[in-house]
């Protein structure tokens, strides 16, 4: 089957936990769109769009398979707009779960034909957030081992005094 896999997120900014959900979910499906929230009410994010955008494009470069999009409104309809079926999601913890859960059952409800895959985190990652990221790049912390080897510069440019 040719399955075109959408993984979404704010990737604000990208990880390694997020990385290893790529490079696993490029092994299991034909094609993974790794698709950013254009904009949230519930969050701010610390990097552009652009910035996003850009840093996936440096982490994606050895998944031939792999693309970066952008998204506004639901989920599902951007799923139906590049012929997917499928939604990647990571989960790190029971935590995350119960949110994931709910967001999975509310997209069955909005789009019967997409189905949404979880996928566990390496455990070397469990700990590893977006949010802890920014918060030690703030207070001017070595993100190395965190982010990809790609981002360190970039993330850490982002939080100079």
């Amino acid at each position: 089957m040719d399955i075109t896999a959408i993984y979404p997120g704010s990737f604000d900014p990208a990880t390694l936990g997020h990385l290893d959900i790529i490079g696993r979910a490029s092994k299991l499906f034909e094609r993974v769109v790794v698709s950013i929230s254009e904009s949230s009410n519930t969050k701010r994010f610390a990097f552009s769009e652009e910035q996003r955008l850009a840093m996936l494009g440096k982490i994606i470069k050895p998944f031939p398979n792999v693309s970066v999009a952008t998204f506004g409104g639901l989920l599902t309809a951007f799923a139906r707009s590049r012929g997917s079926a499928v939604l990647v999601r990571g989960l790190r913890a029971i935590s995350d779960f119960e949110y994931e859960f709910q967001m999975a059952s509310m997209n069955r409800y909005l789009a019967k034909e997409i189905e949404t895959v979880f996928m566990m985190t390496s455990p070397k990652y469990h700990y590893l957030s977006s949010s802890i990221v920014k918060e030690i790049a703030r207070l001017q912390g070595d993100i190395t081992g965190l982010v990809p080897p790609e981002l360190v510069e970039d993330v850490q440019a982002q939080f100079q005094l």
